[in-house]
C-alpha cells in the first residue's frame, strides 16, 4: 500500500468558509431589510455580484489548499496553482520559527511556498514538516 498523507490548513480553512458563509448571510440580510425606496441599478447590481464572486473564490482558493507526499513526490495546491515535485528535485523543507508557512526548496533553488501548512496550526505544522522531511531523508 501506498504511502499518501494530505495536510490541510486548520484554522485558516474553518475562517475561510466561514466568512464566505457570512458574507453571503449579510448580503441577503441587508438587502432584504433595505428601504423599499432604496434601490440598485443593474450595473450596480452587477459591479456588487462581481465584487462578492471575487472575493467568495479568493476564499474557496484558500480553503482548498493542499500539500500531499505520496511515493512520487509531493503535490502542492495553493489557491488555484498546482505544483508536483518528485523526490528526487526536493533539496529540503525551511519553516523558519513564526513563519506563516513552510517552503519547499528545489534543487534548483526554486521555492515553493506550502500553503497547505499553516505555521498557526501549531504542533500539527511542525508534525507534518518532521514529516515531509522524514520522507525526503528515506
Amino acid at each position: 500500500m501506498p504511502d499518501l498523507r494530505t495536510f490541510r490548513p486548520g484554522g485558516t480553512r474553518v475562517v475561510a468558509y466561514a466568512v464566505a458563509v457570512i458574507l453571503l448571510v449579510l448580503t441577503f440580510v441587508i438587502g432584504l431589510s433595505l428601504p423599499d425606496e432604496i434601490s440598485f441599478t443593474p450595473a450596480e447590481t452587477v459591479t456588487l455580484w462581481i465584487i462578492i464572486l471575487a472575493v467568495l473564490t479568493l476564499l474557496h482558493g484558500i480553503g482548498r489548499s493542499f500539500v500531499r507526499a505520496d511515493d512520487a513526490g509531493v503535490e502542492v495546491l495553493n489557491g488555484y496553482r498546482r505544483h508536483h515535485i518528485p523526490w528526487s528535485s526536493i533539496k529540503g523543507f525551511a519553516m523558519n520559527t513564526g513563519a506563516p508557512w513552510p517552503t519547499l526548496v528545489t534543487n534548483d533553488d526554486e521555492r515553493v511556498i506550502l500553503f497547505g501548512i499553516q505555521g498557526s496550526d501549531g504542533g500539527y505544522a511542525r508534525e507534518a514538516v518532521t514529516y515531509l522531511r522524514g520522507r525526503l531523508a528515506a
